[in-house]
């Protein structure tokens, strides 16, 4: 019987819990027999990660500041994806393997398309040219209070953030607005999840979200 790889991405905003649920479902699959690569964005490949240091940690210019403007960071984004898309996920999935990706397209729809002012039309452009428009089978946007967020990002960061978790609170808004509009936008490929409550819990409704695959 040919396996069939499927892909799955976790977005959301800074402090939502992507990373610990991507992993905690990539090690419930394995556990059940499927074959699971667990990857990141922008990351994944040796080149992917190079460009990811260049994003969160961004050189200083001739005034002292750091930081890129939205359409050189769009273009670093689709870069790092591109490579990603390439030399990890499209294999993976020809493999039969399933992809657990943290962040994916819609993290560049959310922070520089919306929130960056860049526009939705010209980051899927870039994601049509540099990854062929490869979709996730399913998206789980994870949405929790601010409150909790703001509890999981103190013991995450402990007051250091990089150069995209450190923006402010306005911009932070606008992309945890961004996803919910995906979301409703897009309910077919979208499973907008809870991130209330324990780690246990929100765990539980991923994998009643996944069941379906």
């Amino acid at each position: 019987m040919e396996l069939v790889g499927r892909f799955i991405a976790f977005e959301g905003g800074e402090g939502a819990g992507k990373s610990t649920q991507a992993r905690l479902l990539a090690e419930a699959l394995e556990a059940r027999g499927t074959s699971c690569v667990l990857t990141r964005e922008p990351g994944g490949t040796p080149g992917a990660e190079a460009i990811r240091a260049l994003l969160l940690h961004p050189p200083l210019d001739k005034m002292g500041s750091e930081g890129w403007g939205a359409e050189a960071e769009a273009l670093l984004f689709a870069a790092a994806r591109a490579d990603h898309v390439a030399k990890l996920i499209r294999p993976a999935l020809a493999d039969g393997k399933w992809v657990i990706c943290d962040r994916f397209l819609d993290s560049s729809r959310a922070y520089q398309g919306a929130a960056g002012a860049l526009g939705d039309g010209e980051v899927r452009a870039l994601h049509a040219i540099g990854s062929g428009g490869l979709l996730p089978d399913l998206t789980i946007a994870i949405a929790a209070s601010p409150n909790q967020i703001s509890a999981r990002l103190a013991a995450r960061d402990r007051g250091r953030a990089d150069a995209i978790g450190g923006r402010g609170a306005d911009y932070h808004a606008r992309v945890a607005e961004a996803f919910r509009g995906f979301a409703a936008a897009e309910p077919d490929r979208f499973a907008l999840v809870d991130g209330e409550g324990s780690v246990a819990d929100v765990h539980a409704r991923i994998l009643a979200a996944v069941a379906g695959l």
